[in-house]
């Protein structure tokens, strides 16, 4: 279906058609005519299929036809990362260009003249808000932000932000909302918790379900059965041949993360790190340096493995394998996006063998298991109902197949203090108790902000500089839903 078939506002499809945006992804034909509808719309589908779209275009095309007031927030959306904030607020950018809307996105990390412009874009009005939760209730406290004519409420990546901690967070945000909203919530999974938040918020939602956690077909799985002594020379077995390929390297652990990125360099391969330990502004360097093609290793922990859009990434590797399933089709789901091709490759130890049979059994498909590359030795054998009775090593053939079940929590995601556009501020000591952290790494929810609107803006300007391309403020060509 073409978005053409849609009816959207004129000024609307401007920019579709800039952007080079014609065919709708399934969760786009499904999501925006109900939206559209004004009902009420829990959706479950995972990253990559282009639901940042399913539900602002709907949004920005009812804020065209519809009255809505010029001296009030009137539509809030919220994502549980800085990081994903930051792609929602340029795709909207992007959508919004040829459109008299104000946006403004709110999440911490600034300075305090950052503080300062988010607080007064919410008091004077703003057609969108782009929020992290413990940010939004920071302002909610101190500035007494108005939110009782809301009109849209939009909760994106809603099972990670309850996996963070934000669920108490999220309750005290509705209640600042009116009754008569129009809710709009998105999960890649769909466990109990999300049901009872959706039962909690949302009022007799459609359902729209598109291929709930399941690997995009061209990614290409494979594992290495080994011990956790050869993972660093597989590593560099694998990639020493490849440094034309844009690679990323997932660990649950920032101190592997640490060792690998070492490992890497020491053989010459440009390889580059991210987790909790780096400063925002290191970090947002890192991302840069890998998306440019300065380096072609991104080393990192769970902290990128969702929401993120990176272009072109050709092998995912799972350094040990993901503590549930839902963080394995994430991870893998960095590469073979927009119907490219891809590779997703896990090492799995002895300890790890029931975890990963557990995602085996999910799937319900057997994952290759490569040969070990030569000179690293021999693994051991692929057992894992073995393993887990007896809990010693088995020599063999890494080949063997089999196994189900088990699984432990390693839980991580990079948290600490975070810069943004060259700003030092740390964030208002109000908004550190505001979300628990999971173990080792938690991704800070509160970062940095910045006001931009439409070409066109008849209103204020809260930022008014274009992008070079509508839709990329770095000038690059953006690509087609993602």
């Amino acid at each position: 279906m073409k978005f053409e078939e849609l009816n959207l506002e004129p000024s609307l499809m401007d920019g579709l058609n800039v952007m080079n945006f014609s065919e709708m992804t399934p969760v786009q034909e499904q999501a925006i005519p109900v939206i559209m509808e004004g009902k009420d719309v829990i959706a479950c589908a995972q990253t990559g299929t282009g639901k940042t779209a399913a539900f602002l275009l709907p949004l920005l095309n009812k804020m065209l036809k519809e009255p809505h007031p010029d001296d009030a927030v009137n539509a809030i959306i919220m994502s549980p990362t800085r990081e994903l904030a930051q792609q929602i607020d340029q795709q909207l950018e992007g959508f919004s260009y040829f459109l008299p809307v104000s946006s403004v996105a709110v999440y911490g990390g600034n300075d305090a003249s950052a503080w300062e412009q988010q607080k007064r874009a919410m008091q004077l009005g703003a057609d969108f808000v782009v929020a992290t939760p413990g940010r939004l209730l920071s302002h909610i406290g101190l500035d007494n932000v108005d939110f009782s004519r809301v009109s849209y409420f939009v909760l994106d990546e809603a099972d990670r932000m309850l996996d963070m901690g934000f669920y108490d967070d999220i309750i005290q945000i509705v209640k600042k909302l009116p009754a008569d909203r129009q809710t709009i919530m998105f999960s890649a999974t769909m466990p109990p918790k999300i049901k009872k938040l959706a039962e909690t918020i949302l009022r007799d939602p459609v359902m729209v379900n598109i291929a709930i956690s399941k690997p995009a077909e061209g990614v290409a799985q494979g594992a290495y059965i080994c011990y956790e002594t050869q993972k660093l020379a597989i590593v560099q077995s694998l990639f020493s041949d490849k440094k034309e390929e844009k690679i990323i390297v997932f660990s649950s652990s920032k101190q592997k993360v640490k060792e690998v990125t070492r490992s890497l360099r020491r053989v010459g391969l440009r390889a580059v790190e991210i987790h909790s330990d780096l400063e925002q502004a290191e970090r947002d360097q890192a991302l840069l340096d890998f998306k440019s093609g300065k380096v072609n290793i991104l080393v990192a922990t769970d902290i990128i493995s969702r929401g993120i859009d990176i272009e072109n990434v050709d092998v995912v590797l799972n350094y040990d394998v993901p503590h549930d399933v839902e963080d394995y089709i994430h991870r893998i789901g960095r590469t073979a996006r927009a119907n490219r091709q891809g590779a997703g490759i896990t090492f799995v130890s002895e300890a790890e063998q029931d975890k990963f049979s557990r995602i085996e059994k999910f799937l319900q498909k057997e994952i290759e298991k490569y040969p070990m590359p030569e000179g690293v030795g021999e693994g051991p054998a692929y057992e894992p109902r073995k393993g887990r009775s007896k809990g010693g090593a088995h020599h063999g053939s890494p080949r063997n197949g089999g196994g189900q079940n088990g699984g432990q929590n390693n839980g991580q995601n990079g948290g600490g203090r975070r810069k943004h556009h060259g700003h030092g501020q740390h964030r208002p000591k109000q908004e550190n108790q505001e979300a628990p952290k999971p173990q080792n790494e938690s991704v800070s929810a509160e970062n940095g902000a910045q006001r931009k609107v439409g070409a066109q803006r008849p209103r204020r300007r809260w930022h008014s500089r274009k992008p070079k391309n509508p839709g990329n403020p770095n000038g690059g060509a953006p690509a087609n839903n993602q």
